[in-house]
């Protein structure tokens, strides 16, 4: 199998792709990225198993050739920090969604197995203390620029199922942590500021909710619908671990043994959504995916992670 991964010196798409590499058998794996500032080539455990593409996917057209003699394409390319959105989304509908409408053109023309990676925000906010989830048959209800493109995304995703046959399918999976995230996302920069002692920034209260899962147990779904999933399915990948962002930050606190005195409250987000949660009995029950990393075990683990390299993230916020 050969699969062309967009995005994959990201967060997620390394952790994909170094799961595929060091699961042996015969796949080979090529990724095209834009090399932005999320990017780093030091996510890839492996490199030389892998071929490199410096491209950009809002920009493909010419360039086919790229995903010739492919299986299947893996998307994991998008701008994803919704502050960045709220100040400027231009970059955001270039990527997310005229990046993913040439993408699903070379689908269509070459007639290849195509998965989207999309996030449960695209059905907007929850209300706190409830016990309703997402499904796959939740409305779609963007609330900020971000979520708005990958909504966009996604509906041309289905539309071109439903117009093309193309073989596509859809996850929308909760908030990812572990290795290999950019200090600008809430675990890593809380760990970071806690190791320099600097001030941690708390949106509004703190007590926004958001459904936490190891990037690896997000890739092992990932692979699992690449092999078993029906196309023009979506699929809702989550591992039941609502928590609040004050919750994960003295969490996170606690067992780096510093004090809560570091967590400053700022003034929240514009349209900031309150609660996020997933329900995944679809994939459980047609694919047999669970979820495998405790949050807690998770949790150390990557902020061991972030420890031993934080020389290189460091770098990324200078």
């Amino acid at each position: 199998m050969k699969i062309i991964v967009t995005g994959g010196m990201g967060f997620i798409g390394s952790n994909f792709i170094n799961k595929l590499v060091s699961s042996g058998g015969s796949v080979e794996v090529v990724n095209v990225d834009k090399m932005t500032y999320a990017a780093d080539p030091a996510n890839l455990q492996k490199p030389e198993t892998v071929e490199n593409y410096k491209l950009d996917i809002s920009r493909l057209t010419g360039r086919e050739h790229f995903f010739e003699n492919a299986d299947t394409i893996v998307n994991f390319a998008a701008e994803s920090h919704v502050d960045r959105s709220i100040k400027n989304s231009k970059d955001f509908i270039q990527s997310n969604v005229v990046g993913v409408h040439r993408l699903l053109e070379i689908t269509r023309k070459l007639d290849l197995r195509y998965h989207q990676i999309s996030t449960d925000e695209v059905y907007g906010s929850l209300p706190l203390n409830s016990g309703t989830k997402f499904t796959e048959n939740s409305a779609y209800s963007p609330r900020n620029p971000y979520s708005a493109t990958k909504a966009s995304a996604d509906l041309l995703v289905k539309a071109y199922y439903n117009t093309y046959g193309i073989k596509a399918t859809i996850s929308n999976c909760s908030n990812n942590y572990g290795p290999n995230q950019h200090p600008e996302k809430l675990i890593p920069k809380t760990i970071l500021n806690a190791l320099n002692g600097t001030k941690i920034p708390i949106y509004g209260s703190g007590r926004q909710v958001r459904d936490w899962i190891h990037v690896a147990d997000h890739c092992n779904a990932i692979r699992m619908i690449i092999e078993r999933g029906k196309p023009g399915e979506t699929y809702l990948v989550g591992a039941d671990g609502e928590r609040s962002n004050i919750e994960v930050v003295r969490k996170i606190l606690e067992i780096m043994n510093k004090p809560d005195s570091l967590i400053e409250f700022v003034q929240d987000r514009p349209g900031h959504d309150q609660r996020y949660a997933i329900d995944s009995r679809k994939i459980r029950r047609d694919l047999g995916w669970r979820p495998e990393v405790d949050f807690d075990h998770g949790l150390r683990e990557t902020i061991q992670h972030y420890i031993v390299s934080r020389k290189r993230y460091e770098e990324k916020v200078l």
